[in-house]
């Protein structure tokens, strides 16, 4: 278990310096920069000059970058807002308890409604309930985030006007945001808790079980719902990653002030080291996410640990 643990955290340290090195990269090749910004419009070209070598940024890309990963690693240090001038981690803690929020609450409710119906279907395939649920499922995989939160927004808020079109503060700020950042993750928990269920439910041992006189309410809990749940785990941490990056639709779509809205806003200020932090940061959660599910993984199935090794 121990080696174990080491190749999953040594390939996710490399899995996050590639990420950081990428991110980097692709934005020191975008146009223009967070100098063109403070400026403004009208700014000489010496006065363009003076503000880009105060900020760092006309060193070479290589040299500040390695600048950049040497404050993350001795210190700890994202940099600082070339447009506020406040330190990123400041910036990323302020934000990310809102972006924590909105990505537990959907988080919950895609593994309350995808979980259940799953569930449903499974025990009776084939017949209407199944049917009904799968062609939900389908349906909700297929609708983009952003046209379900628009088409939410024209329903609830315009039209009906019992929720608030955006921002934050109260429950009721809330209730559309997580709707639509859960809506994708409850049709794909619901069919993998349907296919993961179905092909256990058929296995041998699950024969053996009832054979020998086995209730069935202690075959699901014993045998079924042990081993099916296995491979939603496993998706369930992916998607859990996967929250953080898609909150950054939502959180702009409905003025949210989480992670996702402070990247935005970087990359539209072109500030460079708020939006390289906000990557980096989401990428090392990601990385945390998948490592402590590989972790229950193993320990619910210690095949995968000896695998691994």
């Amino acid at each position: 278990m121990l080696l174990f643990l080491i190749r999953r955290i040594g390939g996710a340290i490399l899995v996050t310096i590639f990420v950081s090195f990428v991110a980097f990269v692709l934005l020191d090749m975008t146009p223009g920069d967070a100098a063109d910004t403070l400026v403004g419009d009208f700014a000489s070209a010496d006065q363009l000059a003076a503000v880009r070598s105060e900020l760092g940024l006309d060193l070479p890309w290589f040299d500040r970058y390695l600048g950049f990963m040497a404050g993350v690693v001795l210190h700890g240090d994202l940099g600082k807002s070339l447009i506020s001038g406040r330190p990123v981690t400041t910036l990323i803690g302020e934000r990310l308890p809102h972006t924590t929020l909105l990505a537990l609450a959907a988080l919950g409710l895609a593994v309350l409604l995808g979980g259940t119906g799953g569930l449903l279907a499974a025990s009776r395939p084939g017949g209407y309930l199944d049917l009904g649920i799968t062609s939900l499922a389908t349906l909700g995989m297929s609708i983009p985030t952003f046209w379900a939160a628009v088409l939410l927004v024209l329903v609830f808020s315009l039209r009906l006007r019992w929720l608030p079109v955006a921002g934050a503060g109260t429950p009721e700020h809330f209730v559309l945001p997580v709707i639509c950042l859960a809506l994708p993750f409850v049709a794909v928990i619901a069919r993998m808790v349907r296919a993961s269920v179905l092909d256990v439910k058929h296995a041998d041992y699950v024969r053996t079980a009832r054979a020998k006189g086995l209730r069935s309410g202690q075959t699901w809990r014993r045998h079924i719902l042990r081993n099916g749940l296995i491979p939603v785990i496993t998706v369930l941490g992916l998607h859990a990653g996967n929250l953080l990056g898609g909150a950054i639709v939502i959180e702009t779509i409905f003025a949210w002030p989480g992670l996702g809205r402070l990247t935005v806003q970087g990359i539209l200020d072109n500030d460079f080291p708020t939006v390289l932090g906000a990557v980096l940061f989401i990428a090392v959660m990601y990385q945390v996410v998948n490592l402590a599910v590989d972790v229950m993984h193993a320990l619910l199935d210690p095949r995968v640990g000896t695998a691994a090794l």
